[in-house]
């Protein structure tokens, strides 16, 4: 199964975008989707996740509140809705996916065993 992210591009400092995340060919089971981010000379962290099923959420600290994690079943997509961008947000967005069973793993990048492509997001100041 390979993941496609979409919707990176060159933002200011308090603007929005919306990232989206599908598969490449065929709907598969899932228990979590995820974003990831990796900054320039940084390592990958985690950045929010989604139960496919039931649509509980989660977030790391530093996006809290100005973003948000949602899921369209019959599109089978997920989207990250950004909000008041800030140029540390600024990134490759990686999305991913766990297998169909159920775990409450959902922050590591060992969670995870599908992989989008990553979509470049540039937050200027």
């Amino acid at each position: 199964v390979q993941l496609q992210a979409f919707g990176g591009g060159l933002v200011q400092a308090g603007e929005s975008l919306r990232l989206s995340c599908a598969p490449a060919g065929r709907p598969f089971a899932s228990n979590t989707w995820g974003w990831f981010r990796q900054a320039p000379g940084k390592e990958r962290e985690f950045v929010a996740a989604i139960n496919w099923r039931n649509g509980v959420t989660y977030y790391s600290d530093s996006v809290k509140g100005r973003f948000s994690n949602s899921r369209d079943g019959a599109r089978n997509t997920m989207y990250l809705q950004m909000n008041s961008l800030q140029p540390d947000d600024t990134a490759v967005y990686y999305c991913a996916a766990t297998g169909p069973a159920y775990a409450n793993r959902y922050i590591r990048e060992s969670d995870y065993i599908y992989w989008g492509q990553g979509t470049e997001l540039t937050v200027s100041s």
